[in-house]
């Protein structure tokens, strides 16, 4: 994940002499960003099916294949077209990471899985940081093309090492009620199964917040470099401290909002919601607080900036184990493929609706505006999502348990664990 975010993030900071190698305009270098995403999105439901239904680690494989061939394909496109042709097809891995995540959750119990999401989920950040490093420090060495030759090569080498290193869990292992069991049955995706997703309640409640809870995100990370530099008068030197001091927040908070989340879950099921409102209200303060300090008082943005940055990652890694706390274990990639498909719609609106805003008002105002009102709604899906969950929970458990019952029953020599 650390070397795939960094891969995907690396166009950031070698746009511009992408653009000055074509020739082309904002606008057209905006389409290349568009059309990855557009494919990403459309693949996820596919992706989520196909991991479900088979293997999980020879389709991380060639997930990862497909990243290091698109990648050095992108690199080698000789005309702005096809340029934009190849790195549209970069997004066909990119709706790759439901099995990653329904694998992790056969190796690990409902009250781990928090910290583990947490921990996989800080290679973004980190992804980002590495990615701009490589772009920063190699992009004007070597040129553009080689350094996405190189980490085209770390697909491939990756595809291989994946193929013949990672041993595919069975699905449902790491269940309580299965945990102890030396033999359990092979269990694929299934159309009653798949219908038990919708019939989850708490699920509609996660996909509401999912497409509303990335909309913050898309407009800081779209709008964050102009804002600073236009509204707050920073200098390019002065926005990479910034966002690389925020970042080293950001990247930890990850993993703490996911161990919160296990712990709370141990003490109640509805402790992975808790933990998530906590984290949007305390990000949505915050930020707003940040953007409304005066432009002459730096030390004080920065102060709340990172407070913000602290709190908003935390409902990420418990969205996640949420997802996998209500659903069978042979649809979990199905169901977070969803999840991830709907949140990527969101994330397609988001900048487009804070540039109008900015256009009426100004940057900083669009920021606060979606921010807040985005994660107040959040806040209200995730507390309708703590009062629905545990009945939920107790209607998976009870599942597994009978799942639990008829493997004892198959395997007889099994009923004393």
């Amino acid at each position: 994940m650390l070397l795939h975010q960094s891969d995907k993030l690396l166009i950031g900071p070698l746009t511009t002499p992408i653009m000055e190698t074509f020739g082309i305009n904002e606008a057209q270098m905006g389409a290349v960003t568009t059309g990855a995403l557009l494919v990403g999105a459309i693949l996820y439901p596919l992706w989520g099916y196909l991991y479900d239904r088979f293997s999980r680690v020879k389709l991380l494989s060639l997930a990862s294949a497909i990243w290091g061939g698109t990648t050095m394909l992108n690199a080698s496109a000789p005309s702005y077209s096809l340029f934009l042709v190849t790195r549209a097809s970069t997004g066909i891995d990119d709706a790759s990471y439901p099995g990653l995540y329904s694998m992790v959750a056969d190796l690990f119990g409902p009250e781990r899985r928090g910290k583990i999401y947490g921990l996989l989920q800080l290679t973004q950040p980190l992804g980002y940081l590495v990615g701009m490093m490589l772009g920063l420090l190699l992009g004007g060495v070597i040129g553009w093309r080689n350094v996405f030759y190189i980490t085209g090569s770390l697909g491939i080498l990756l595809a291989v090492v994946i193929f013949f290193g990672v041993k595919e869990p069975p699905r449902g292992q790491s269940e309580p009620e299965m945990a102890e069991l030396d033999e359990i049955g092979i269990y694929r995706f299934n159309l009653e199964s798949a219908k038990q997703i919708l019939r989850t309640r708490t699920m509609y409640f996660l996909f509401l917040q999912g497409f509303f809870g990335v909309f913050p995100w898309q407009v800081i990370t779209f709008w964050i470099f102009r804002y600073l530099e236009v509204e707050r008068g920073y200098t390019n030197e002065e926005i990479l401290l910034t966002l690389v001091i925020a970042i080293l927040f950001l990247a930890p908070s990850y993993y703490i909002g996911g161990a919160l989340g296990d712990l709370a879950f141990k003490r109640t099921p509805r402790g992975r919601m808790i933990v998530s409102i906590i984290g949007v209200l305390l990000g949505a303060t915050f930020m707003a607080i940040a953007i409304n300090v005066p432009v002459e008082n730096r030390t004080l943005f920065m102060v709340t900036l990172v407070l913000a940055v602290t709190f908003m990652p935390w409902p990420a890694p418990n969205m996640v184990s949420s997802v996998n706390d209500i659903t069978l274990p042979e649809v979990r990639s199905s169901a977070l493929a969803i999840q991830l498909f709907i949140e990527n719609a969101g994330a397609a609106t988001a900048p487009l609706l804070a540039g109008l805003i900015a256009v009426r008002y100004d940057l900083g105002t669009a920021i606060v505006y979606i921010s807040v009102i985005a994660w107040l709604l959040c806040a209200c899906f995730y507390s309708v999502g703590a009062f629905l969950v545990p009945r939920d929970i107790a209607a998976l458990r009870e599942e597994m348990h009978e799942r639990a019952e008829e493997e004892i029953a198959a395997h007889p020599s099994q009923a004393g664990a």
